[in-house]
């Protein structure tokens, strides 16, 4: 195996999901805010799973975003 190659081929792939999920989770906030469906001060949970069927993996990432920081007056969190 090209460690290399393999790594690149990841990291391509990581880059489009990150790319693709940011614009549909900011499309879907910006209209559910829209709709009123959101409050500006709200949040979300957002669940992503990542399937390999080939390897047999199924590995779901959970997270809250949030739409204003806890702390308007303390430094961001990127946890």
């Amino acid at each position: 195996m090209d460690e290399e190659h393999f790594n690149m081929q990841i990291r391509k792939f990581l880059k489009q999901v990150g790319v693709t999920s940011q614009r549909e989770i900011e499309g879907a906030v910006r209209a559910a805010l829209a709709s009123g469906k959101l409050a500006e001060d709200g949040g979300v949970t957002a669940k992503v799973t990542l399937n390999i069927p080939e390897l047999g993996l199924s590995h779901d990432i959970t997270s809250d975003i949030t739409l204003e920081p806890e702390d308007p007056h303390g430094e961001p969190s990127y946890d």
